[in-house]
């Protein structure tokens, strides 16, 4: 049952030059498929585990790439708006990964360790501190809001963790490796395992069945389930608790486990899977140690509690960035899929004042497209982006102090977008009458 509750790094296109309205010549290879200054030949030679991580296991020829993102004619024009048609989100995109790459300035591609550090120390500093302080006060009255405070620090940690797998973290594979294991390992997320499996989820973003996270289900497999099977799928909070069964189990129609290195999610030389399965082991040891001194009350108050609050982030977040907004956007398959026309299915949102805190990932167009862009500069090469993006960037709703908006936005999408069709290359959420019925008795 759990496995069929839940849904939930990265492709790197190749570049292509612009030949003219519609034309397309293959940019040169390799050099221009790097994300960033181009490094010495020396640094090649050397096993480049940043890249490993980035770049897609296969990538398509750039010219039909480039067909697929614009081909020829007045159509795309129309679709664009341009001429007075309606935009339509799911037509391919007149413009393509080269130009929106030569739009970002040079600097944004710049990683630097010392300023990727000092985010650690900070966030570090900030649970030690929360925790301490509401150890020592030890008051029902602020338990509930180290809980929130704390959890929301927590999933802090993780975006760090994040960057580490993607390599924006810094150009030092191992130092990307040691703090990664340090931070997710402290929450209980297996640091390789979920690496790589958010590598797939950036290499297939906005595929129907290659997708990694939160994809939708087809209706063949929709209907295969039993109606409180699809109820608690679609109900809060239940999908907001869904990611610790995740790493167990997967999505629905997918198997494997984030902890075994011969699960399918993984390649046969991927066996630095027991490196990450045995820090979350000795994390869990620690946690057992700390239980038997403290006590299980004062553990749950003070560690399992705010785990739960950093669960609830990180689903809400993930999801969010791939549903919600008000118009419906597409899904794809087959030849109607790209890196680009995936990417472009993302959305950007804005969550007030834990922007900051939570390492501006509500910036997630961009990084889906270029998850080698630090964080810090994602805000920056965002805007720069937005001219070439057009029509295809949604910009966010405006948040206030706390993003209280998007509880609605993320109710109102599990009301809707439930399941696509199983045929067609370019697909819509649709939605099951019986569970939008269900969920507005229950409002």
């Amino acid at each position: 049952m759990a496995r069929l509750v839940l849904s939930e790094c990265c492709g790197l296109a190749p570049l292509r030059l612009r030949g003219g309205r519609g034309g397309a010549i293959a940019a040169p290879a390799p050099a221009a498929l790097a994300a960033g200054p181009r490094r010495p030949a020396a640094a090649a030679i050397h096993r480049d585990w940043a890249l490993r991580v980035s770049a897609p296991s296969r990538l398509a020829p750039a010219v039909e790439e480039d067909n697929r993102s614009s081909p020829l004619g007045e159509e795309v024009t129309a679709a664009n708006g341009a001429e007075g048609g309606e935009f339509d989100p799911g037509a391919p995109p007149p413009f393509g990964l080269a130009e929106i790459r030569a739009a970002i300035p040079k600097h944004c591609w710049v990683k630097d360790p010392w300023r990727s550090m000092s985010y650690v120390l900070r966030d570090v500093v900030v649970v030690l501190g929360l925790a301490a302080a509401a150890a020592r006060i030890d008051s029902w009255l602020v338990w509930p809001l180290y809980w929130a405070a704390q959890g929301t620090m927590f999933w802090a940690l993780f975006v760090l963790g994040h960057d580490c797998g993607h390599g924006s973290f810094s150009n030092n594979p191992k130092l990307n490796s040691v703090v990664g294991h340090i931070l997710h390992s402290s929450i209980l997320v297996p640091y390789h395992g979920w690496r790589i499996s958010h590598r797939t989820h950036h290499q297939n973003h906005g595929h129907v069945e290659k997708d990694e996270s939160w994809h939708p289900l087809p209706e063949k497999l929709y209907n295969s389930l039993d109606f409180m099977t699809r109820k608690l799928r679609f109900t809060m909070p239940f999908p907001l608790l869904a990611f610790p069964l995740y790493l167990f189990a997967r999505s629905p129609g997918k198997s494997g486990s984030h902890f075994n290195p011969n699960s399918s999610l993984f390649q046969p030389n991927e066996k630095d899977i027991i490196t990450s399965t045995a820090s979350w082991l000795a994390m869990v040891g620690i946690l057992a140690g700390l239980t038997f001194v403290m006590g299980p009350v004062q553990m749950l108050k003070l560690y399992a509690v705010p785990y739960l609050v950093f669960v609830m982030w990180l689903d809400m977040v993930t999801y969010l960035h791939h549903h919600g907004h008000e118009d419906k956007l597409p899904w794809y398959r087959g030849k109607e899929w790209s890196y680009l026309r995936g990417g472009l299915t993302t959305l950007d949102r804005d969550y007030g004042l834990i922007n900051n805190i939570h390492h501006d990932i509500g910036t997630h167009v961009i990084h889906h497209l270029f998850p080698q862009i630090p964080h810090y500069h994602l805000v920056e090469a965002t805007e720069a982006a937005k001219p070439v993006l057009g029509k295809y960037y949604k910009e966010p709703k405006k948040s206030g102090p706390l993003p209280f908006h998007l509880f609605g936005v993320l109710a109102q999408s599990l009301k809707r977008d439930h399941y696509v069709s199983d045929t067609g290359d370019v697909v819509y959420y649709q939605t099951d009458s019986k569970i939008k019925t269900s969920a507005q008795n229950s409002d």
